[in-house]
């Protein structure tokens, strides 16, 4: 693993597959823990926004507010800024920007949000800390991860059990924690809070549309993303094998019983 954080490399890379699954992302499905707690006024920031889907919804929420959206990945930006345009949201910004060293003066902002996000990232405690510096007083800090190991799926078979072992051995080797949902409080409590509220929601692909499009993705990404890419260049995996995950992938959407659940880990923290 990586020492060095600034060396961590983003796992699934900037594929179709990754962004058909990114640009599904709302605030609704993907930061529902925090969406009560916005007020009209709210300055926010939404770390790694990706594509901009969900920090499009949350300033639609804060309309005499603002909301800044930052990603390391400044190609992604133009879509971020096409999706906010196309809502005519105009009190949005989009800039790169490091989560580890966010470039911003200390209580710029009401929330600070950031959406599957620290499981990437070679210091997450570090990255809680810059979250919290740039919070101002009373503020919230809102983070949601993913907890692979506690995916869960039917039916059971050995083509899915090796993705799954795959893809935390790659995600670990590029510096980061795939289990990153359990992992999430006490990340919170060592960056400094001290007002931790802790929850758990997940999403869950069931029927045929849906495990036709989860399945696909994950299947597409396991032969042509940046994940397959380190996956064989690491040599974890063939692409005799990568193959084989993702005809398993293909078999599960198939399934009439299919039923897959991605669990994640939820905080509000009180800066």
């Amino acid at each position: 693993m990586p020492t060095d954080p600034a060396a961590v490399v983003y796992t699934h890379g900037h594929h179709e597959s990754v962004l058909r699954s990114h640009t599904w992302r709302t605030a609704a499905n993907s930061a529902g823990y925090l969406l009560s707690s916005l007020e009209p006024h709210h300055r926010v920031l939404d770390v790694g926004c990706g594509p901009g889907t969900i920090t499009a919804d949350l300033a639609a929420l804060v309309p005499q507010g603002h909301v800044t959206g930052i990603d390391s990945a400044g190609e992604i930006l133009d879509a971020a800024r096409s999706a906010a345009a196309e809502r005519s949201l105009t009190h949005t910004t989009f800039r790169t920007g490091d989560a580890q060293a966010l470039p911003f003066p200390d209580a710029s902002f009401d929330v600070v949000h950031a959406h599957q996000v620290l499981q990437h990232l070679g210091d997450p405690v570090g990255a809680l800390r810059e979250m919290r510096r740039v919070c101002a007083p009373g503020g919230l800090v809102a983070v949601r991860d993913a907890d692979y190991a506690a995916m869960t799926w039917h039916p059971a078979g050995p083509g899915l059990d090796r993705w799954l072992e795959l893809y935390r051995s790659v995600a670990r080797a590029g510096g980061g924690e795939p289990d990153a949902g359990r992992r999430l409080r006490t990340w919170a409590l060592e960056a400094g809070f001290t007002e931790v509220t802790a929850t758990a929601s997940a999403w869950c692909y069931a029927d045929e549309e849906e495990r036709a499009w989860w399945g696909g993705l994950w299947a597409d990404r396991t032969t042509a993303s940046g994940y397959a890419e380190r996956a064989a260049g690491l040599g974890y995996a063939d692409r005799a094998e990568l193959e084989r995950i993702a005809a398993a992938w293909r078999q599960w959407a198939a399934a009439p019983d299919g039923w897959f659940a991605v669990l994640h880990g939820e905080l509000l923290c009180r800066a």
